[in-house]
């Protein structure tokens, strides 16, 4: 396997980034939400947060010249959502010395799952996330994202349901981890 090369995200990422998002959601999660949830979650919840990129928190990593995953960091109250997606925005900026920074938005191409690109991207944001003043991380992980977080020193304190369009939900966990 290639090595894998991380850089920051920028808005002529974004189509790709949609597709790679897309196509991680529907194939990776199948076996923990139903394809009613991930439908509902693609055209809702899940997808890219442009303030992320223009915040330059948010990165793309490559193998061998693909996009194998995405994923990012955040000095922002909102702890998960696309730019669409208005149920959670909170564009408040944090105070380091007291909130925790978010991780945000993790895929990963099928085709590169469980070789290290999670791993790369959240070693990544939680160095960035450091030199920035932040002592702990926290997030909504998605339920096939949990093993991957929980096996980085993530621990899950609440569980609770995302809203979807059509009545539909999917439950997530917020998990957190002091990195200072």
């Amino acid at each position: 396997m290639s090595s894998i090369f991380l850089r920051a995200a920028t808005r002529d990422d974004i189509p790709a980034l949609r597709e790679l998002i897309e196509h991680s959601v529907r194939e990776l999660q199948a076996d923990w939400y139903t394809r009613e949830q991930i439908e509902a979650a693609v055209h809702s919840v899940f997808g890219v947060d442009q303030q992320l990129i223009d915040d330059g928190t948010y990165y793309v990593a490559e193998i061998a010249g693909q996009i194998a995953g995405c994923g990012g960091w955040s000095k922002r109250g909102t702890l998960y959502g696309a730019s669409h997606y208005d149920h959670s925005r909170n564009d408040v900026m944090l105070d380091p010395t007291r909130d925790p920074a978010r991780i945000r938005a993790f895929f990963t191409h099928p085709k590169f799952a469980r070789k290290g690109v999670g791993r790369a991207l959240l070693e990544r944001c939680e160095q960035e996330a450091r030199s920035a003043g932040f002592h702990s991380m926290e997030m909504a992980a998605t339920l096939p994202g949990v093993p991957l977080y929980a096996a980085h020193g993530y621990e899950a304190f609440e569980t609770f349901d995302v809203p979807l369009p059509g009545g539909q939900s999917i439950q997530v966990r917020r998990m957190a981890k002091r990195i200072a």
